[in-house]
Order: C-alpha cells, then structure tokens, then sequence
C-alpha cells in the first residue's frame, strides 16, 4: 500500500456564505494528494504528460461527514491499496486532527492523446512497486 499526506489550510475563497467548504474544493485536494504522491514516489505528473500520457478520471466520490470551515487546517490522506494494472484507483480521507470529514475514491486510466487506453509503463509500475514495499 501507498499512503500519502497533504496539508491544507482552508482559503476564504473555497468556502460559501455559511463559512462551509463548497462541496466541489474536496475534489481538487484529492487532485493535489495524488500531485504530492507522484511526486514523493519519483514520477511528477508533467514527467507522465511529457511521455504523451494522461491519466484522467474515470470516477469520483465523495462523501460529507462533517463540514470543514475557513482557516481550519487539514490532512488530505491519499491510499492506494491495489497495485494499478491499467488504472490507478485512490482512497482519500479529509481529517481536521483525528476528525474524519469526508471519504472518497476516484479511480484513473492511462490514456494516450488521442484517447486511446494505454498500459503503464514499466519504469512506472517499478517506481510504484518501490514505493509499495517502502
């Protein structure tokens, strides 16, 4: 498994008129979770895009526990549990210190320019592999 942590400092910006984070920022956190990931395991998402390939999203959920609020500091928690074969497939947990406020899980796949599904490459299956057994 690989398990990744990233800070957030809630903006004024992403919250509403309630001082409630706007449902849609937890998606763009779970895209800067996985951002961090690749980037600590030694395969920048611009490396990936440089070779012509794209990993977009196939699904997302989330799910609202609790509200997070303008200035509240935050842990988005990235795991992934299964090795990817043609898609990499994330759990998120949004905590705020040990309260959990929302889950969520996005899967993605390996796309050329064109669309076209493409497999991993290997360089990139062994960077994970090194990270799984870290």
């Amino acid at each position: 498994m690989i398990h990744s942590i990233s800070k957030i400092r809630v903006r004024y910006a992403e919250t509403d008129r309630m001082d409630v984070v706007y449902h849609s920022n937890y998606l763009v956190w779970f895209e800067t979770a996985r951002i961090q990931m690749l980037d600590q395991i030694g395969i920048p998402y611009r490396e990936i895009e440089a070779r012509g390939l794209f990993l977009p999203v196939l699904t997302v959920s989330a799910a609202y526990k609790r509200p997070a609020r303008f200035d509240d500091h935050l842990e988005v928690h990235l795991f992934m549990r299964k090795k990817p074969r043609a898609r990499m497939h994330f759990e998120y947990e949004v905590r705020r210190g040990e309260e959990l406020l929302v889950t969520g899980t996005s899967s993605h796949g390996f796309m050329d320019g064109n669309g076209q599904a493409q497999r991993p490459p290997e360089d990139l299956l062994k960077k994970i592999e090194a990270a799984w057994s870290a």
